[in-house]
C-alpha cells in the first residue's frame, strides 16, 4: 500500500428491521439524535441532514458532563436510497456505507479511511459501537 492511502477500516452489523426503518433511523436528524454515540456519557444533541449528492450533514457530538464536544459534518458524494450513502469528510477522509435488503432485516456495511491521530483498533471499535447503538435503538424503537 502507498503511504499516501488510508487504510480503511470497515464495521457492520445486521439489523433485525427492513430496509425502509434502517433507512429512516439511519438519515433522519429526530432519530440520529437518539443513536449517534460510541458510549454511554456522550450524546448527539444536534443534527442537521441535508441527503442529497452535494449536500451536508452535521452532527453535534458531546460529553454528557459537558467536557468536551465536537461538530462531526461532511458533503455527500453518492446517495441512492436504500442502497449506499458515501461522503467526504470535514478532514478530507472518505466514508461509505451500504445497505443491503434481506427482508425483515437489513445489512449494514460502513468503511472510513482511518486518521492517523489514533490507533486504527481504537477507530474500528468507535465506528462499531456507535454502529451497535444504532441497531439496539433501531430494534427496540
Amino acid at each position: 500500500m502507498e503511504a499516501n492511502q488510508p487504510t480503511k477500516v470497515t464495521v457492520q452489523a445486521l439489523v433485525q428491521a427492513p430496509i425502509g426503518k434502517v433507512w429512516r433511523y439511519w438519515t433522519e436528524p429526530d432519530h440520529i439524535t437518539k443513536w449517534n454515540q460510541a458510549s454511554e456519557d456522550w450524546h448527539a444533541p444536534r443534527a442537521e441532514n441535508n441527503l442529497q449528492a452535494g449536500g451536508t450533514f452535521l452532527t453535534r457530538m458531546e460529553a454528557k458532563d459537558g467536557s468536551m464536544g465536537f461538530d462531526f459534518g461532511g458533503v455527500y458524494d453518492v446517495v441512492n436510497q436504500h442502497e449506499v450513502i458515501s461522503y467526504t469528510i470535514e478532514d478530507g477522509r472518505r466514508v461509505e456505507i451500504t445497505f443491503v435488503d434481506q427482508g425483515n432485516e437489513t445489512k449494514i456495511i460502513q468503511t472510513f479511511d482511518a486518521e492517523n491521530a489514533n490507533p486504527v483498533e481504537f477507530q474500528q471499535a468507535g465506528w462499531q459501537a456507535i454502529m451497535d447503538n444504532f441497531k439496539a435503538y433501531t430494534e427496540h424503537n
